[in-house]
């Protein structure tokens, strides 16, 4: 274990990963988009036409040492939200958010002059006025429509023709430009899913090949080893990260920068939705809905809630279950000195008392290492992105 996967001396990237993880804990953090916070959602049935979105800022270009660009971006590609993350010039982080969805629309003069009143972008495609992101949310909540998904199940998705375009479209407005030829980019990838048949490898590809279009030397990395990167540089980035997201859970066994096991479970946000919305009658998007509009698991007050409550649970134990299972049984693990953290991030993990449900469960399970700490990421929407970019910064060129 001499060497980080980052490159170079294991010993000089953790001093590095260290304290540009504690300069960016430190410095100021600005969000563009819709913001870090999707806990709550506006009632469908009340909702008024929302003005047209601010200018989003171009994050300040980062002058380096020798003109090379060392600092690189983070780039999280999540089945829910596509999140950037760039240093600004005040030592803290420029974060991009977007919902990853679009709407389509007929292009006739109706549906322009709809567009036009309710002020909300869009491109044409095919035809079609497309919607992009947050707006398509919002106007899928508003008309009762369902918003098509570039990504299923934490990968791009078969079934969506138009998936590759818009998810395209949806990078550049994150990401933007690269600020230097060949800017690195740490963009995350999930890891093998251990109950289902997935293509890692052709999604992986697919954004390498995007982001190269777009100028840009991209790195994969795993979503649960970017949360290590971003939560964890206090315990030398060692720990379990969990990347809680809308297609996958994603989980990263964490040695001093090292990876010692990788494995996803084909279940997230989404899947709760679906099973939400089937056992009561409802659409996946009134289940998602009403899932963001403040639930507690530990009080759920209506049968929707209690619906909710239960899938969560289930999912959690089910995490749990599996990460003990892969300790036992896989070879070459990391003896831990110290106990270690497991730090939870993501859009799923938001939901009000996650983390203590998480620890009734843990505490059923007796686990193979000690656990020193149970907590949410300090920003669960954009650690994954965070962690991303610290990856970028101390990679070697």
């Amino acid at each position: 274990m001499g060497e980080s996967f980052l490159g170079g001396n294991l010993d000089e990237a953790l001093e590095r990963g260290m304290k540009l993880a504690s300069s960016l804990s430190g410095g100021q953090s600005a969000t563009t988009a819709s913001g870090p916070a999707r806990s709550a959602a506006p009632d469908p049935a009340s909702t008024q036409p929302a003005p047209a979105p601010a200018a989003r800022p171009v994050a300040p270009r980062v002058t380096a040492p020798q003109g090379r660009v060392t600092l690189g971006k983070g780039l999280d590609i999540g089945t829910a939200n596509l999140v950037g993350a760039v240093q600004n010039e005040q030592g803290g982080i420029t974060i991009k958010m977007e919902r990853n969805a679009f709407i389509d629309i007929n292009e006739d003069v109706h549906s322009k002059n709809l567009l036009t009143r309710l002020k909300v972008p869009y491109v044409i495609h095919k035809k079609k006025m497309i919607v992009l992101g947050d707006e398509a949310f919002s106007l899928a909540n508003i008309f009762a429509r369902e918003t098509r998904r570039p990504m299923k199940d934490g990968l791009i998705s078969p079934s969506e023709t138009d998936a590759l375009t818009m998810i395209k479209l949806l990078i550049e407005k994150v990401l933007g430009e690269p600020q230097g030829e060949g800017e690195i980019v740490f963009f995350s990838v999930p890891a093998e899913p251990i109950d289902k048949p997935a293509n890692v490898i052709y999604h992986q590809g697919i954004f390498e090949g995007l982001l190269k279009k777009l100028g840009y030397n991209p790195r994969p990395m795993n979503e649960g080893h970017s949360v290590v990167f971003s939560e964890l540089a206090d315990q030398n980035f060692s720990g379990i990260g969990i990347s809680c997201g809308g297609g996958m859970f994603n989980v990263c066994v964490s040695f001093k920068t090292i990876p010692a096991l990788t494995f996803s479970i084909a279940r997230g946000g989404d899947w709760i939705d679906k099973n939400v919305a089937t056992v009561l009658g409802l659409p996946v998007s009134k289940a998602c809905y009403i899932k963001e509009q403040g639930v507690d698991l530990r009080n759920p007050h209506s049968r929707e809630e209690e619906a909710i409550a239960i899938y969560y649970r289930n999912l959690i134990h089910y995490t749990l279950t599996n990460i003990k299972q892969r300790f036992l049984t896989s070879s070459g693990m990391p003896e831990f000195p110290e106990p270690i953290d497991i730090v939870c991030s993501g859009g799923t993990s938001l939901i009000n008392g996650f983390i203590d449900v998480f620890k009734d469960e843990f505490s059923k399970l007796e686990f193979p290492i000690a656990i020193r700490e149970i907590r949410r990421a300090k920003d669960a929407l954009t650690s994954v992105a965070k962690g991303c970019l610290v990856a970028a910064a101390i990679a070697e060129p």
